[in-house]
């Protein structure tokens, strides 16, 4: 008898799976396409020899992840690479600003006035970093640090917008923008401070990294640590139905709600089912990759040592065009979170090459071509870099939903994390990880603590799953 059953091989499948064997669980994983890895998978998109992550890229949670960071991954052949900074955000005047691991350093870039409360604003959490990382990347409980993170939820219930405002210089508010924009929501909504701030923080622990080959590579070392610990994976494995399975005393789904609603429908009340099919997803991306002569032609030579480059300009200006994306528009002058994972790592582009790494968010299911204008928001940065593309590769809404089914409608977060959603989801239970099928688990992106490369949302639902073992 096979003790549990894992569909799907993103971060999260993978993570479950391996704390699953390491409690001595036979484990079996079923990935419908014939690569593992759901977002963290890296291909030749454009030109032979430029290696492009298909979507997830950068990951200081990867890195931080409590359990990620427990396993022995650099012996299954993961190497994290870093550069001198972690995020660099361009204004149209003056030099980037730099998120550095040094607060000193990074506050330094400011007015006076916003270097105090800067320093004011992350210095308290940073004195234990990893034990409030391991509270925040946790469901809905009683944290280990209740006084830490009881400060930390007063900030970050807050919006983004309210946060900015202890800011008076645009070099100060843009960069708290940038990071709280990977949030996909509204600046002046909720939830939006605690996911800029926790970036912020996060770079302050560590630079952060990308995968030395690829983000592929962190698939292939969790994959090579399962099989050590006697798992096993099959590929090319589709499910469509509960019949579809193998006879297991659990199955942990790595899927999004919808997917579990339908393969597991006869096995489900109902009830919860129709809570499953109204589980809402949010925005999607529109992504370029880019093969490039040379290296970007930034305005400030400084950004090449930064994994990320936020571009968008001011707070204002970012907050426009994500509000404007929750209206069903697509902005003209779009938040694009570009990654330059090969000044990182040389090997994935030939010889004096780089490869280039965009997205903007976009309305969910939308068709427009936003090519122009990504590219219109880098060059406004970088003049002349239009003329070190060699070759694009272009990944709309509808790429991302056939690549992954997971990514329904384009949304690659595993699904809104506002406050009706960030706590109760896919819908409200004590434990959110358990259906009320006692052997069926969902360990998705679409549980807490929401999308990110961290395993954390399959730990914790293999923790459900070994109680219910009796492992």
């Amino acid at each position: 008898m096979i003790d549990a059953v894992v569909i799907g091989s993103g971060p999260n499948g993978l993570a479950a799976a391996v704390l699953l064997a390491q409690a001595g669980a036979k484990v079996l994983v079923l990935e419908a396409r014939d690569q593992l890895g759901g977002g963290t998978r890296t291909a030749e998109l454009t030109l032979p020899g430029f290696l492009h992550d298909v979507c997830s890229a950068v990951h200081p949670m990867g890195e931080l992840s409590p359990y990620l960071s427990s396993l022995p991954l650099e012996q299954h052949g993961l190497r994290w690479l870093h550069g001198t900074s972690s995020v660099a955000h361009p204004l149209d005047d003056g030099p980037a600003t730099l998120l550095l691991r040094s607060v000193e350093e990074t506050s330094a870039q400011l007015s006076q006035k916003d270097a105090r409360a800067y320093t004011k604003l992350v210095t308290p959490f940073l004195r234990d970093p990893r034990a409030l990382f391991a509270d925040a990347l946790a469901p809905l409980r009683m944290p280990a640090h209740p006084l830490r993170m009881a400060r930390f939820g007063m900030l970050g219930l807050r919006s983004a917008q309210s946060l900015a405002r202890r800011f008076e210089d645009p070099r100060a508010r843009s960069l708290l923008a940038g990071c709280a924009a990977h949030s996909i929501l509204p600046l002046d909504r909720s939830l939006t401070g605690a996911l800029g701030l926790m970036f912020l923080l996060t770079g302050h622990v560590v630079d952060w990294p990308v995968a030395e080959g690829g983000s592929h590579a962190i698939t292939k070392a969790l994959a090579s640590l399962l099989s050590s610990l006697g798992g096993r994976i099959e590929t090319s494995t589709q499910v469509t139905t509960f019949a579809d399975l193998p006879e297991a005393r659990t199955y942990l789904f790595d899927t999004d709600p919808l997917q579990l609603a339908c393969i597991a429908e006869a096995e489900l009340p109902a009830r919860y089912v129709r809570r499953l099919r109204t589980f809402r997803y949010g925005p999607a991306v529109f992504k370029l990759d880019w093969a490039l002569s040379e290296r970007v032609p930034w305005k400030d030579p400084r950004i090449h040592g930064a994994s990320t480059v936020h571009l968008g300009g001011t707070f204002e200006e970012i907050a426009a065009g994500e509000a404007a994306v929750w209206a069903g528009e697509h902005p003209t002058n779009p938040y694009v979170l570009y990654c330059q994972q090969s000044e990182l790592d040389p090997s994935r582009a030939p010889a004096g090459k780089q490869t280039g790494w965009a997205y903007c968010h976009v309305p969910s299911g939308s068709t427009e071509d936003m090519t122009t204008i990504i590219e219109a928001q880098v060059e406004r940065f970088a003049p002349g870099f239009r003329d070190t593309i060699l070759a694009r590769h272009i990944s709309p809404p509808s790429f991302f939903s056939s690549y992954n089914a997971n990514n329904v409608g384009g949304a690659i977060a595993g699904g809104v994390t506002d406050l009706g959603q960030m706590f109760t989801r896919p819908v409200a239970r004590m434990n959110p990880y358990t259906t009320p099928n006692r052997r069926i688990f969902l360990c998705s992106g679409s549980t807490p603590p929401g999308g990110g490369v961290h395993g954390m949302c399959g730990y914790w639902a293999a923790r459900a799953a070994l109680r219910r073992l009796g492992l």
